[in-house]
């Protein structure tokens, strides 16, 4: 069964970039229409980006302009490269495929 493990988040300053990553472990991506979603402390969980297996890509209107989501399927991997930050696009960032279980996200903290 794919599992999926975010990495990359980290803190840094409002203007600054980040990139995270999303990689499958026990099968593969390539197949998979790959989400990420964030969840803001005292927040619900909200939609952030998704790729589908042919690359389309659709973003939440608060994130896009600044987010790009893209996929390497050679290397099992889904990215979602995040410029221009806010201090409100701090977040637990995760990555996540229909029917798929949620992993343990990547924190995103945005000093302003």
């Amino acid at each position: 069964q794919v599992q999926l493990v975010e990495s990359g988040g980290g803190l840094v300053q409002a203007g600054g970039s980040l990139r995270l990553s999303c990689a499958a472990s026990g099968g593969t991506l390539s197949w998979l229409t790959i989400n990420w979603h964030r969840q803001a402390p005292g927040k619900e969980r909200e939609f952030v980006a998704t790729i589908t297996r042919i690359g389309n890509t659709v973003y939440a209107d608060s994130v896009k302009g600044r987010f790009t989501i893209s996929r390497d399927n050679a290397k099992n991997t889904v990215y979602l490269q995040m410029n221009s930050l806010k201090a409100e696009d701090t977040a637990l960032y995760y990555c996540n495929f229909a029917g798929g279980s949620w992993g343990q996200g990547t924190q995103v903290t945005v000093s302003s």
